[in-house]
């Protein structure tokens, strides 16, 4: 008998999105050996997005996930549908002249995923538009900079600037801001599952709770897991934060830092309304910053509070809500009904990684927060690579990293001193 992963986590076990799907079926374990075109580590939203892409290039597939599709980072995370990458300025200045090509990928990103939602009718209550808000003066120039350079370099055209963000928010935290009206947000858990649906529909043949315990590389590599094994002519590891020490040579240059969220009770649509115009996602930029949105369901999810170290989101959920108050103290009367969490995969330098470990078998990893929807156009660049047009997927994967210090033991202490430091900027001010 197989545990139900939502009832035996602690970070997934109150979870909104969780309690607002209906699960199909299992997918059963990989159970003997078989043999197919390509091999796909990992039933999140990148592994799925290759998969997808592989199958309509008359590949077969199969994919398998230690858990159930969505488990992970996909089914849990903030539900922003972001253009860009979670830092701009590396990939501007290591890809030079190429970094509007790069930058436009992340924009064919959100594309595609509208694309996917309309192809496949994946009901996951998409909303346009993304607010980007400053919460300090010293604040304001930098979100300023980072815009015209999104306009000047990248030919972005979506972007607007406030002088005062009170303009599409109700709360007097934020000075000034830049609204995006490309990008936006979902519910993820409904749209990873819309995906691998649409990938059952297609041939793809996913085996949930098979954990990979080995991965044997060669011409023709072989994935063991603990029932069975899959001899693939390519391999894709899409594993992210949850891919352990299955990766070690690549493993080490992310970390999986922690994030939390809740969502409020059912409010007043008339409440619900007024919080943010439009109901688009807000997120500051701050170093430690908060995340939140209403949902269709008139909810306010409110995301942030990042940290390295294993907490229980029960335990976090009244830190969040007194944050969330801080933006919104209108909501003072208004209980916290869910908390959940999970891992971030982050690079040193918050830019993808992407990357070879042999001809035949790839990687993607490091989304460090934007992958909801760049891991879309992640799987389908692999794809186009694994068929034989690499020139997208070489060009990400010339993005530059570093090992996280520490190593497997020090890790975590490590990053943990480097945000103590960051939080005590933040407090001073500075």
């Amino acid at each position: 008998m197989t545990v139900d992963a939502r009832d035996d986590d602690p970070l997934i076990r109150r979870s909104y999105y969780e309690a607002t799907v209906t699960r199909p079926a299992d997918d059963p374990p990989l159970l003997g050996t078989i043999d197919a075109d390509v091999c796909v580590i990992g039933a999140g939203f990148s592994g799925l997005s290759t998969a997808l892409d592989l199958r309509a290039k008359g590949f077969s597939v199969v994919v398998v996930d230690a858990h159930e599709p969505g488990w992970g980072a996909s089914g849990r995370n903030g539900g922003q549908a972001l253009v860009g990458f979670a830092n701009d300025h590396v990939v501007a200045d290591q890809l030079g002249e190429d970094a509007k090509r790069a930058w436009r990928l992340s924009v064919d990103a959100v594309g595609l995923l509208r694309e996917r939602i309309a192809k496949y009718s994946i009901d996951c209550d998409f909303v346009p538009g993304y607010l980007t808000v400053a919460t300090r003066s010293k604040r304001v120039p930098e979100l300023r900079a980072w815009m015209d350079m999104v306009e000047q370099r990248f030919d972005y055209p979506h972007l607007s600037w406030l002088d005062d963000a009170h303009e599409r928010i109700d709360s007097e935290r934020y000075l000034s801001g830049v609204y995006d009206s490309y990008s936006g947000h979902i519910h993820p858990l409904k749209y990873c599952l819309g995906l691998a649906a649409a990938a059952r529909n297609a041939g793809v043949v996913i085996h949930s709770h098979s954990p990979v315990k080995r991965i044997v590389e060669g011409d023709k590599p072989v994935v063991e897991t603990e029932q069975g094994a899959v001899h693939c002519r390519f391999l894709v590891i899409a594993g992210n934060a949850s891919i352990g020490r299955v990766l070690p040579r690549v493993h080490d240059r992310i970390a999986p830092i922690g994030s939390f969220i809740v969502a409020t009770e059912r409010m007043e649509p008339e409440l619900a309304a007024s919080l943010i115009r439009d109901r688009v996602a807000v997120c500051d930029n701050n170093f430690f910053l908060d995340y939140f949105r209403v949902s269709n369901d008139d909810r306010l999810l409110f995301g942030g509070r990042a940290t390295t170290a294993y907490m229980d989101p029960q335990a976090v959920s009244p830190v969040l809500r007194q944050r969330m108050l801080s933006v919104f103290p209108q909501l003072r009367d208004i209980k916290v009904e869910y908390a959940w969490g999970g891992y971030v995969d982050v690079t040193q330098n918050r830019a993808p990684d992407f990357g070879r470990l042999a001809p035949n078998i790839y990687y993607l990893q490091g989304f460090s927060g934007h992958g909801v929807a760049l891991t879309g156009v992640a799987g389908r660049i692999t794809a186009e690579a694994i068929a034989g047009q690499a020139g997208s997927f070489d060009l990400l994967a010339r993005i530059q990293h570093r090992r996280i210090p520490g190593g497997e033991l020090f890790r975590r202490p490590v990053l943990e001193l480097g945000f103590m430091y960051h939080r005590v900027r933040e407090a001073l001010g500075v």
